[in-house]
């Protein structure tokens, strides 16, 4: 039976209780096909800034780099620090380009909604999250602004802030491919093509163009194509007719919060991040560092993103159980934290290795 070397990255503020609540209910679900993991435990975070001097060691970037796949606890960008947030270094380093955020409703979890199933693919390294800004007042921006204005009857305004929005024909076709594979795997319908064309005719007209041509190669999948805004309301009109959506990086941001609020909130939205060399998966929430220790927090997120990890690993039958796991106790609604009860307060709630216990269980019942 296979064992996995997998990276195991812990995190800071409440992200040791979920991720070892993570740790024990992925291990049960490997199990239950004769799997296994060889955990290579790394750190990173504010925790280990004072003895490290970074938050993103080199030792843990060398750690996924070896081992091309990882799952992490949530991480506290640090503040006042110099240092940009763990989760966007380790994107920009390992070329994690496809952001993977599927957002599905399980009953038992509070949602004005029933039955969606939606899955974001969003372009993680271009558009305006490029980080290509110049600041207002700057020498560096009034150049930036001359120029351009030297280009246009359209004139920007000497006072601005100025960000570059690159879209280009390499990144836009790597993830809309990226999104029609998953589709074609997944026995998924339709592929949408998210983006403000009719507006931004060279940047995200770029973009369609190119889910044109790539449509081409997979007749089997409806293409649809859809103003962003268009789709805001769409999904809140008839979330049933939404399928996988391909976006670039700042409406796939944008959306992926939207139906993440859709299906019950962060605490059940699970995440990926892929590369051609490498994947890291996580929670999309943070660290909530007011509840470290408690063991209070629903670690459900960042189990269904071990569940994404065990699909990405071939897993697929231990990928399903641990999801029929999660549906069931979420279902049952005995065994769940605070937040997934009607009433917050309600003196049954069970703690986060409470609940990890439950999952297990109902693993080990199911497989025997």
């Amino acid at each position: 039976m296979a064992t996995y070397r997998v990276t195991l990255i812990p995190g800071d503020g409440t992200g040791p209780e979920l991720t070892e609540a993570t740790r024990r209910v992925l291990e049960a679900a490997l199990g239950t096909v004769g799997g296994s993991f060889d955990w290579d435990v790394q750190e990173a975070g504010v925790d280990i800034m004072e003895t490290a001097g970074t938050p993103l060691p080199p030792a843990t970037l060398d750690s996924i780099k070896r081992n091309k796949v990882a799952i992490k606890g949530p991480i506290t960008t640090p503040i006042g620090t110099g240092f940009r947030s763990v989760n966007v270094a380790l994107r920009a380093e390992l070329e994690l380009y496809a952001c993977v955020r599927p957002c599905k409703t399980y009953p038992g979890v509070r949602s004005r909604f029933d039955n969606i199933d939606v899955m974001i693919i969003r372009e993680n390294t271009e558009d305006l999250y490029a980080g290509i800004e110049y600041e207002q007042g700057t020498a560096d921006a009034a150049s930036v602004i001359e120029f351009l204005n030297g280009k246009q009857k359209k004139q920007i305004r000497p006072d601005s802030g100025v960000s570059i929005k690159p879209i280009s024909v390499f990144g836009s076709e790597r993830i809309i491919r990226y999104a029609f594979d998953y589709a074609r795997a997944n026995g998924r319908k339709r592929v949408h093509c998210i983006q403000k064309s009719n507006i931004m005719k060279f940047t995200d007209g770029l973009f369609l163009s190119v889910f044109r041509d790539v449509a081409k190669d997979y007749p089997d999948i409806d293409a649809w194509e859809n103003l962003v805004d268009a789709t805001c309301m769409g999904l809140i009109q008839r979330p049933e007719e939404w399928d996988v959506l391909a976006l670039p990086n700042l409406y796939g941001d944008i959306l992926s919060d939207l139906t993440a609020g859709m299906v019950g909130g962060l605490g059940v939205a699970p995440g990926a991040n892929i590369g051609a060399d490498a994947a890291v998966f996580e929670a999309t929430h943070g660290s909530a560092p007011k509840y470290k220790g408690l063991n209070k927090v629903n670690p459900t997120a960042m189990i269904l993103s071990g569940m994404l990890m065990l699909r990405h690993l071939g897993e697929l039958a231990a990928a399903d159980n641990l999801e029929s796991a999660v549906a069931t106790v979420l279902g049952e609604g005995r065994n769940v934290t605070y937040d997934m009860k009607p009433n917050r307060d309600d003196p049954t709630a069970v703690g986060t290795s409470e609940y990890a216990d439950a999952l297990i269980s109902t693993l080990q019942e199911a497989s025997s």
